[in-house]
Parts: structure tokens; sequence; C-alpha cells
């Protein structure tokens, strides 16, 4: 299974977050969530979740 990563820095925000989270994209989306909640004030809801799913993009292994 391909890994995903959800990357702070490829959205503008107040806080110039540079967080970025890897793993498989449940675990990716829940913990973005968590995330998003938390830090930059969004409301949970399954629409932030889609949201944040479909932003994920397959993260690139160095060879």
């Amino acid at each position: 299974m391909t890994r995903k990563i959800a990357d702070c820095r490829n959205y503008p925000s107040v806080s110039n977050c540079s967080l970025a989270i890897t793993g498989e994209e449940d675990e990716v989306v829940r913990a973005a969530a968590e995330h998003a909640v938390s830090v930059h004030e969004h409301t949970d809801s399954p629409e932030l979740r889609d949201q944040i799913r479909a932003s994920l993009e397959d993260e690139k292994v160095a060879v």
C-alpha cells in the first residue's frame, strides 16, 4: 500500500505551518483533521475530512 502525505506547506496559513504527516491514508486523514482543528481552528466535519483526503499525495521515497 502506498503511503500518503498531507503537507501544510502546500496551503497558505497565518501561522506558516510546516507540518507534514505521512502514513496510511486513513491514519493521515485522522491526524490531519485533528491538526486542522487544534492548530488551524477548523471545525471537524465529514466535509473537512473529504477535503483532506482529496488533497493527499503519494509519499515520494528517496532511492
